[in-house]
């Protein structure tokens, strides 16, 4: 994240300050961003890194309080075939809050139990029945047929979850940088890289994905693959990522002679459905395969022993904090 000064038009130097946000009579630590002109000393924040910090707060609530993300909420609408004006007026909530929930305002905390228990497609059956008098009787039959085929689908609902836990190492949170938690999403995640990469050895994997994660919560506020990470000696790798890399048909593995060494090249076996990354994740991506293309495994090795974060963890071997992408140097 860079800005230039108003005042000479120069590159202006980016600030990442420890610093604490009373929310709802609570406090809260995150890393403040700012920006220094060098010339004079004065500090601007910016819409984008405003956003950061309240991001960086405001998923701290949501975890602390059962409130669900702003993904979720999404997701939730869609899955039910709603519009955001009905979604609000079956649950009882203002004429344009669900709209407002969907663009990263914070429910309350009533409103966003309410939200987590329409998560139930049994509850959100329950309240649409008891609000059928806000439908058309043809609007109504269409809404309960569409939950009765959610409730029948929960199997598949389940496995997800299962695979879920099988393939993340740590629940959504501030382990993984608050990412939502797909593997449809991290399937086209890694087919995305592949494409733009090309033949990648599992070691530019695990740093390429470290660097999308961490890149991806400096500058937004929240991870993108839902994976955690670990600091080996040879740098910071996802947990499971052994499992992760084999779980996808769509990534083959072929054996590779370099050298005297022989190791494992991912490639793809399908093209990415990028419709599932939004466009600030898709920039991420590509930044960082733009800017690592042509790096062979061990100099992208090399490249992560700079960074604080592995330095700080490596010793014993722990897991890699979020809140310390703020120290990445090498993008």
């Amino acid at each position: 994240m860079k800005i230039k000064s108003p005042y000479t038009g120069k590159p202006m130097r980016t600030l990442y300050e420890p610093d604490t946000w009373k929310l709802r009579g609570e406090v809260y630590n995150y890393i403040r961003i700012s920006f220094e002109d060098t010339d004079n000393g004065e500090r601007f924040s910016t819409t984008e890194s405003d956003t950061v910090g309240y991001n960086q707060v405001t998923n701290q609530y949501r975890k602390r309080h059962g409130i669900p993300f702003t993904d979720e909420i999404i997701a939730l609408r869609k899955r039910y075939g709603l519009s955001a004006s009905k979604m609000s007026e079956v649950l009882g909530f203002g004429a344009n809050q669900w709209r407002l929930y969907e663009t990263g305002e914070l429910p309350g905390d009533s409103n966003g139990k309410m939200i987590r228990s329409a998560m139930n497609p049994k509850v959100m059956l329950d309240i649409v029945k008891h609000s059928k008098s806000q439908f058309s009787d043809r609007d109504y039959i269409k809404l309960t047929t569409k939950i009765q085929n959610v409730i029948e689908q929960h199997a598949s609902y389940h496995k997800e979850n299962s695979d879920i836990e099988r393939l993340f190492s740590t629940e959504r949170g501030e382990w993984n940088g608050y990412a939502p938690q797909s593997t449809a999403r991290l399937k086209n995640l890694l087919l995305c890289v592949l494409d733009k990469f090309g033949e990648t050895f599992k070691t530019q994997m695990n740093k390429l994905l470290f660097y999308i994660d961490f890149l991806s919560y400096r500058e937004r506020g929240i991870a993108i693959s839902g994976l955690g990470y670990m600091a080996i000696e040879f740098g910071p790798i996802p947990q499971k990522y052994e499992r992760v890399y084999s779980e996808f048909d769509e990534v083959e593995q072929v054996p590779k002679m370099i050298h005297d060494y022989e190791g494992c090249v991912l490639l793809a076996g399908a093209k990415a459905d990028m419709s599932l990354f939004s466009e600030a994740e898709r920039q991420i991506i590509d930044e960082v395969c733009d800017h690592f293309k042509g790096c062979s495994a061990r100099q992208m090795s090399k490249i992560s022993h700079q960074e604080p974060v592995w330095k700080n963890h490596v010793a014993a071997k722990e897991q890699l904090p979020f809140n310390e992408a703020f120290t990445l140097v090498s993008l």
